[in-house]
Parts: C-alpha cells; structure tokens; sequence
C-alpha cells in the first residue's frame, strides 16, 4: 500500500491535511537495527502555505578565473571538480591524468581479472576517475558540511547520476553507471574550454624565485601556469616520490592495513535482516564493524571499510609483483557475494622499521609495498590472492583448501600471517572473536580472507598551509584530495576539489 506522505506529515505537525500544500523527501534510510522494526525512516520537507524552496548548487562568479592558467595533476574527483568550478570561472585549465579515458579503462581491468600483465598506468587505481570509478561509486561520507555534500551530489545529478542520490542515507552509484557520469563531466568540461591530456601525467614541476611556474610532463611537454594542484589519488607512489625529491613539505600519515573478509551475501542478509532475510524489497545488507583491541603492544582500532554488498574483490595492485585487492559493486548489488576491507590501524611506530632515515614521510609507503610483495610471492604469482578461511586464520594454522571467490583471477590456500605484521595479525585476530559474539557466523565457516588490503588511504600527506592551501615550501603548489591526505572518499575529495579552487580564485 502506498504511503501518502501529505497525511503522515500533517499528523506528525499537526495540521490538517489540507494545511500541506507540498512534501519531499529529504532523507531516506534502511533501518536494521536490533530490537527496531524494520522499515525505511524518512526525513520529509513539508511545506505549508508555500512551496518548499529549491536550493541551487553554488557556482563561482562569471569571469572570477579569468587571466589564470592552472594545471591540474590527476582527473579523480578532487582533480575533477577543482577543474569544474575552476572553468566555470573562466580559468585555463589543463587537466594531466596518468591513466586513459574511463571508458578505456575497462579493457585493461578485464586483462588484469584474466592475469593478465598489469599495466601499471591503467588499472583500479590509476585513469580518469581514479580509484572510485571501478570501486562502487560510493558516495556516503562524515563530511558534516550539508551544504558541500550537496552541491556534489547536484553536480553528479546533472551529469548523469540517478536523482535518488540525494537523499539516500547510503547513496551510491555503482561501477557500471559512473563511467557514464564520468563521460558526462569531461564533456561539460570540455566544452568550457578544459585540455585534457591522458597517458601524459606529471613528472616535474618548474620552479621560479620559490614558485611553481610550469608543470612538466611525461611526454616532455611544459606547460606554463599559474597555479598548479596535485590532486593525485592515494596510490600514487611517483608523485610522492617526485615530491620528496624536489623538497616539497612532506610527512607520514598513518592509515590502515588488512584483507578483504568476504562471506555470502545471504549470510549477511540473515546476520542483518534477522527473520525478513528473504523479502524481495530488501537490498543486498551492509554492514559496519569496529572494536578497539590488543595488538603490538598497544590499543589500536580494527573496523571494516568499503563494505561491497552483493560484490567482488577485485585487484588493486599498481606495480608488478606488488598484490593490493579492494572492493566493488554494480548498481544492482547483485553478486552473490558480500566483501569488506577489515584492517587495523598502522602509525609511525609500527613502519619506523622501513624509515630511511628518522621521520622518513615515506616509512609507510615502505611498509605497503613489503606487504604487497609478500602477499604476491604467497599467491605463486600471475597476481593470484593468497586467501585463508577465517575458522583457519583464528586457529593460527595456514589454511588447506579455500571457499569460492568473487576474486580474479583467483585465490590459492595460504596463511596470511605470512604478509602481514604480527601486531595487525593480532589485532584482526581479537575483532573478529568480539565480533562473532554478536553476529554469529560471521567468523565462522563460510567467511573468507583475501589478502591484502593496503591502499585504505594516503601513506603521506603532502603539507599545506591551512588558510592558503598552498604549499608552505612551494608557492603556487596546492596540495588536494585523498592523495595528498585531505580526504577519504569520493564526496569528500571532490569537496576538497572545490574548496581548493575556491581558495585558488580568492587569493
């Protein structure tokens, strides 16, 4: 039976029907909480005598850019919607990406899930897009900032994105839709008059009297400019590198470190949905799990990240030899299989081991790559997945056998005590006893590790004034985005995209 939502939010005002001249939803959320019933809850603008005011996303004064010639290193979010408002403008922008078009991305990702060679400009991580592209399209973030979360969502909705992002409590896109919405940017920004130039991406930078002047690229070509934003992702080992070398401010950062634990979707459905498990109005379930336990010594946070219902694991890896897996969806959410990143946190304590010298900004790059190299020499090559039953992984035994996998090209028995530190080993160990006492099953016979996860965010974070944004070693150089440590997500590093430009056209 439909709802009249004209009648429910007149009783919950207190007004007559009639009084209602307009409703819409705000808000709308999946509540599976214990000891709730379960039901969608929503938040509803009602209006009363007049209609409820439509809220324009914010754009930049006409001409405001005009004059400025800006690059921009990396088409992610936060590289793309600096460029957005930056064009908008009237600046010159110039958008220099490692990768290729998102489009021609796809048939590098089906080479890599055949094992294929990785190309190692062309893979999850790295094209226009960047990471989020082929990694669900998730668009929940903590940015308490309504008003920049919204102006994101809009501009997705102009580009191509379903409407009802707006007021899901969970949004996402999924893999299969964004590169349409992706498609639909770059053409809108194309025909404000922005240069893309794809497989060209930064190398080096020129620098003037303390000021960043130019921008050099691989292909050789220098391009003169104003102002120029790093908007790299989070695995872009390069340009941290490039960083270092050219004395730009740097420090550590710590993140997080783990596997994938993936069990069957219809086991979370009944973990999540209790007795309605099976109703055909339900999603595919979410999931989030956090505990605070012993490990190394220490109190250190274990929680699930990126939760995929109904999705696979996929191979993140950016170097040969190298493993790194991550997680996506369709928009369908129709695998079979539910997957999450289950990490523990990492800090400069537990990569001093692989500092170069003391205070090393890139220890935790270090410590990545040796757990990659690790996890790759386990899975025997051709970037198999080592892989390990958690029944076997809290019994301390390497595992025999494995459960089928949504990984490609596919997953070898292994103990992944053998990548990953003692203390993370230790830590992943106690979470998933606590929290198998309230979600029975999942650490039980069905649920898997593939391993590993690395790449939950940014090892360094490249330093920048917090007024200016700029650089504090290089002016004319800003800092933006997840890879350069300022966000976690695709909303809130295209809110940093913003806000960089905004800063950009302010100075």
């Amino acid at each position: 039976m439909a709802i009249d939502l004209r009648v429910r939010a007149a009783a919950g005002l207190g007004v007559r029907p009639d009084d209602v001249t307009s409703v819409a939803i705000a808000r709308r959320s999946l509540d599976a909480r214990r000891g709730r019933p379960l039901g969608l809850r929503l938040a509803l603008e009602v209006g009363l005598g007049l209609p409820i005011p439509v809220r324009p996303r914010s754009r930049p004064a006409v001409g405001a850019g005009r004059g400025q010639r800006v690059v921009i290193a990396g088409s992610g979010p936060a590289g793309t919607f600096a460029a957005l408002w930056l064009a908008e403008a009237g600046a010159e922008v110039t958008v220099a990406e490692l990768g290729k078009p998102v489009q021609a991305r796809r048939k590098d990702l089906a080479a890599l899930a055949r094992g294929d060679a990785l190309d190692p400009a062309s893979n999850y991580c790295f094209g226009e897009g960047g990471a989020g592209t082929y990694s669900d399209g998730k668009l929940y973030t903590r940015v308490k900032d309504r008003d920049a979360v919204a102006d994101v969502l809009e501009i997705l909705v102009e580009h191509g994105a379903d409407p009802g992002i707006r007021v899901e409590h969970r949004p996402h896109i999924g893999s299969n839709r964004l590169p349409e919405v992706l498609t639909g940017l770059r053409e809108r920004l194309e025909s404000l008059g922005v240069t893309y130039r794809f497989s060209d991406p930064l190398v080096d930078f020129v620098v003037d009297g303390g000021r960043v002047r130019g921008a050099r690229l691989a292909s050789g070509a220098e391009l003169a400019c104003d102002r120029l934003i790093i908007a790299v992702g989070h695995s872009a080992r390069a340009t941290y590198e490039l960083c270092e070398a050219r004395g730009v401010a740097l420090v550590a950062r710590p993140f997080a470190i783990g596997a994938r634990v993936e069990h069957p979707q219809p086991l979370v459905d009944r973990l999540q949905y209790g007795a309605a498990w099976q109703h055909p109005r339900l999603p595919a379930a979410f999931y989030h799990v956090a505990e605070t336990v012993p490990g190394g010594g220490r109190e250190r946070g274990v929680y699930s990240f990126c939760m995929c219902p109904g999705g696979w694991i996929v191979d993140s890896s950016t170097e040969p030899a190298r493993l790194a897996t991550n997680g996506m969806s369709l928009k369908r959410r129709d695998s079979p299989y539910a997957n999450a990143a289950l990490v523990a946190q990492v800090d400069e304590a537990d990569f001093a081991a692989y500092a170069r010298v003391p205070g090393d900004p890139l220890a935790g790059m270090a410590l990545q790559r040796a757990i990659e190299e690790r996890a790759f020499t386990l899975g025997g090559g051709g970037f198999v997945a080592p892989a390990q039953r958690v029944e076997d992984f809290l019994a301390r035994r390497g595992s025999s056998t494995v459960l089928a996998s949504s990984y490609r090209p596919g997953v070898v028995a292994a103990d992944l005590a053998e990548a990953l530190p003692p203390a993370i080993v230790e830590a992943i160990r106690a979470a998933l006893v606590r929290v198998e006492r309230r979600m029975h099953g999942f650490a039980g016979s069905e649920a898997q590790l593939v391993g590993v996860e690395t790449r939950t965010s940014a090892p360094v974070r490249i330093v920048r004034d917090s007024e200016t944004l700029e650089s504090p070693t290089h002016a004319g150089l800003y800092p933006c985005g997840e890879g350069a440590g300022y966000a976690g997500g695709i909303v809130s590093a295209a809110i940093d995209g913003l806000r960089v430009a905004r800063r950009i056209l302010a100075a």
